[in-house]
C-alpha cells in the first residue's frame, strides 16, 4: 500500500514515530485501526438507539418536564 504524504506531513510522522518508538507505518496502521474501532462503536450504539421503542414526551410516565414548567417562572 502507498500513501501519499505532503514534506510537512511526512516529516511530522516521521518525527511522531520516533517519539512512540515506532515505524511510520506502523503508526499509521494503528491510527486506521482506531479509526475503524470508533466506527464500528459508533454504528453499534445508532443501531442499537434506533432499534428502540419510539417514546412520546407527553405521557405522564416521561421523565420530561412539560411546556408549562419549562417556561414557568
Amino acid at each position: 500500500m502507498t500513501i501519499a504524504l505532503d514534506d510537512e506531513t511526512a516529516r511530522w510522522a516521521r518525527i511522531e514515530a520516533a517519539k512512540r518508538d515506532t515505524s511510520v507505518s506502523r503508526m499509521v496502521g494503528e491510527m486506521l485501526r482506531e479509526l475503524m474501532t470508533e466506527a464500528d462503536e459508533y454504528e453499534r450504539a445508532q443501531r442499537s438507539f434506533l432499534d428502540r421503542a419510539a417514546m412520546k414526551l407527553s405521557e405522564p410516565q416521561s421523565p420530561y418536564p412539560s411546556r408549562e414548567e419549562i417556561h414557568a417562572r
